[in-house]
């Protein structure tokens, strides 16, 4: 999501309300550590989806620039900390004719990949999902659900995630009101269906969702408290057809802690722990960075 006014209208709603929390809430997730991340060509930037390899090495990220990049991590011992990032490549994202996005319709903001290496991305221009054979291939539509198209512009399709049965799963940025859950969609079959809402806690917005090896749901929340910057919620849940249970809040930051978090991937490192990996957007704004944050889950 690009800031500007959207955010500004965000904040002062968040303080005017007494909503935002300044008091970290770790939960039970441990800092790793972040790695600030720059590569000096005008198209960096922009980062909202993010996954990672099943060995924690690998990287494939979609920016609502409209491209969709790649690279590998450099992680030190004993802790793989992240300290570097090579073999980047970036591919423009392209439409079901082949050609290269461009306005409204860049704004890719979701990132799946499932078992065979099919890319799927959810945009938040024009609400849709796209899915892709390789980066810089040409899209495939992918089946709409009547509620995208009454969605918000500028905050729709954030949060893309498949599970453990291939099952693609979606849900908006806002829910409408403070009050109102947000509603998951899952495609199964060629079809998008309404099969659960996640109750919304305070101001927090989504930004972002992966199952983790555990099976677990984890969702990436964002609260923006104006000057004092961004807060970062993770909550882990089961989802089941009609119902979310066992929810949990893993962490919850202080304002500042990090910057704008909107991609999260999960994964297993090697000493049983689930990892925590997310990518920070900036919006393309000087004053904000491109950073990976990660926490584990020790259980």
């Amino acid at each position: 999501m690009r800031s500007g006014i959207a955010l500004a209208v965000l904040s002062a709603a968040a303080l005017a309300l007494g909503l935002g929390s300044f008091a970290s809430s770790p939960g039970r997730a441990e800092f790793v550590g972040s790695f600030r991340w720059y590569v000096p060509v005008d198209t960096f930037g922009g980062y909202s989806g993010l996954e990672v390899s099943a060995d924690g090495r690998k990287f494939w990220v979609v920016s609502d620039g409209g491209n969709i990049a790649t690279g590998q991590f450099r992680r030190d011992a004993p802790d793989g900390k992240i300290v570097g990032v090579e073999k980047f490549a970036q591919h423009p994202i392209l439409d079901t004719s082949g050609k290269q996005t461009n306005g409204v319709w860049n704004d890719a903001e979701g990132l799946a990949l499932d078992a065979s290496g099919a890319i799927f991305v959810s945009f938040e221009g024009m609400h849709r999902v796209w899915r892709y054979d390789e980066p810089g291939g040409t899209a495939y539509k992918v089946p709409e659900h009547p509620d995208f198209k009454k969605f918000q512009n500028n905050s729709s399709l954030e949060t893309l995630a498949i599970d453990e049965s291939g099952r693609l799963y979606t849900l908006p940025e806002r829910s409408g009101l403070l009050t109102r859950p947000f509603p998951v969609y899952r495609l199964q079959d060629g079809a998008w269906e309404l099969v659960s809402s996640i109750p919304r806690r305070g101001p927090f917005l989504t930004t972002g969702g992966d199952f983790g090896p555990d099976g677990w749901f984890y969702l990436l929340e964002r609260n923006f408290n104006g000057v004092w910057g961004f807060q970062t919620r993770i909550r882990r849940m089961k989802l089941s057809a009609g119902q979310v249970t066992d929810e949990e809040i893993l962490l919850e930051t202080s304002s500042g802690t990090h910057d704008n978090l909107e991609g999260i991937a999960l994964w297993q490192d090697q000493k049983g722990d689930t990892r925590i990996t997310m990518i920070s957007d900036d919006n393309f704004r000087a004053f904000q960075r491109t950073e990976f944050v990660e926490y584990r889950v020790k259980e």
